[in-house]
């Protein structure tokens, strides 16, 4: 079957493999009947139904689509780093039917305007659901707040400063209390500028080894705290983007058992490298929260683990060839990641150190209940899905890749885990025909 078949067929029939439904453990696909873009039939009675296509997932896992929480989709901007339609298409390649559009676009996404901008891009070429987020202050300057109420009602989901600090922790509080008043999530990627200042590495051996400028663990656990208490001050929802420290870890779980209405995620390259990949001077890995030492990698793992941490991203930051290729100090941060999540995730499940579930979840359930949607593929929902062998490999190279970004986390190697099908509201995003 192949997609532009798919796209003229109203109805598809999966059988076999393994389901996953967003919610519950995976249990054997009973049969799922898939009808003018929603969940028709889930169980048995599916299999006799009649059916325009039929897919075979033997070996598969069925999931429900992928959330991401974090996504740079260049658009609008140059183009030069990427758009709508490359950025999303590579998510379709990484079983990502749903993606956040990050605000740092140029111009920011601080109006109503550019919201309306994203979102027309995303219907007439983004091949996955974009949900926008708007930036918290004008120009993701950290200075005057944005214009929330317009944002809110142009389809933002939630309103956050990107990788961008705000300096000013009165600032930070009239963002916080104005964001509660319109019921607004809060994203923040916490970062004490001051203490960060001129870094791009983990404060660590690696770094004092190398001769490179670290980030002390403080400048992001500083942040969390004073987040966490304007937080509990204002009542808004906060959610912790990108964590990167055990420390955070450990207040982040005290922060819930004091009641407070917060929620984090991590990117995936923070589960599976640490500081040591900065050896030698890779650029790709120039990232920022940056990738720190072993016991905090385990120490974010445990946090997935515990449902601590509710979801993991990809934190996909495409950039041409350029832009990696200066001295590392000079370069910009970021990976080119979402296509790499899965693959890295089933490394993870393969060391035993994530169970498949819990990955799942962290990919699903985790960042619909962020959002407060639900992903369940239940009758009658939409039908957002990935299809993946979790024995099929591939490798990410200049020629599978389909982001503009070419620096993914692991080059011309061999990784586990193939997405065979990507469907969003039953339309084929992704189908990998090989």
């Amino acid at each position: 079957m192949n997609a532009s078949q798919q796209h003229h067929s109203a109805s598809l029939k999966i059988t076999g493999g393994t389901l996953f439904d967003g919610s519950s453990a995976p249990f054997p696909n009973p049969g799922l009947l898939i009808r003018e873009g929603k969940v028709a039939v889930l169980g048995a009675a599916a299999l006799s139904a009649n059916a325009d296509d039929v897919f075979d997932a033997s070996g598969c896992v069925v999931s429900a689509g992928f959330i991401d929480l974090c996504c740079n989709l260049r658009e609008p901007g140059n183009g030069q780093k990427g758009n709508i339609a490359t950025e999303t298409r590579a998510a379709a390649h990484g079983g990502f039917t749903t993606v956040c559009a990050s605000p740092e676009t140029s111009p920011v996404n601080d109006s109503g305007a550019v919201t309306h901008l994203i979102r027309e891009g995303a219907a007439s070429r983004g091949v996955v659901k974009v949900l926008p987020i708007g930036a918290i202050t004008r120009g993701l300057e950290g200075d005057m707040l944005s214009d929330m109420a317009g944002l809110k009602s142009a389809g933002c989901v939630a309103v956050g400063n990107g990788s961008r600090g705000i300096r000013n922790a009165r600032i930070l509080r009239r963002c916080m209390a104005y964001a509660q008043t319109f019921g607004l999530t809060v994203m923040f990627s916490p970062e004490n500028q001051s203490l960060a200042a001129d870094g791009y590495a983990h404060d660590g051996q690696v770094a004092t080894r190398l001769g490179l400028l670290g980030i002390p663990e403080v400048a992001e656990t500083a942040a969390v705290m004073e987040m966490l208490l304007l937080a509990e001050e204002t009542g808004v929802r906060l959610h912790l983007s990108q964590i990167s420290c055990a420390r955070s870890v450990e207040m982040l779980a005290d922060a819930r058992n004091r009641g407070i209405q917060v929620t984090a995620d991590v990117a995936m390259h923070q589960l599976a490298f640490t500081e040591a990949a900065l050896a030698g001077f890779d650029s790709r890995f120039h990232v920022r929260p940056p990738l720190r030492s072993e016991a905090d990698r385990q120490a974010l793992l445990a946090g997935v683990r515990s449902g601590v941490i509710d979801a993991i991203v990809s934190q996909h930051q495409p950039h041409d060839s350029a832009a990696k290729q200066a001295p590392l100090p000079a370069t910009e941060p970021g990976l080119s990641s979402i296509e790499s999540v899965l693959s890295l995730g089933l490394k993870l499940v393969a060391a035993q150190e994530l169970s498949l579930p819990r990955l799942l979840a962290a990919l699903t359930g985790g960042p619909a209940k962020v959002l407060g949607c639900t992903t369940v593929l239940s009758e009658g929902a939409p039908a957002d899905l990935c299809i993946f062998d979790p024995d099929g490999h591939w490798a990410p190279s200049a020629r599978t890749l389909m982001s503009v970004g070419h620096h993914a986390p692991l080059m011309n190697v061999e990784l586990p885990g193939r997405v065979k099908l990507t469907l969003v509201n039953g339309q084929v995003a992704w189908s990998d025909t090989e």
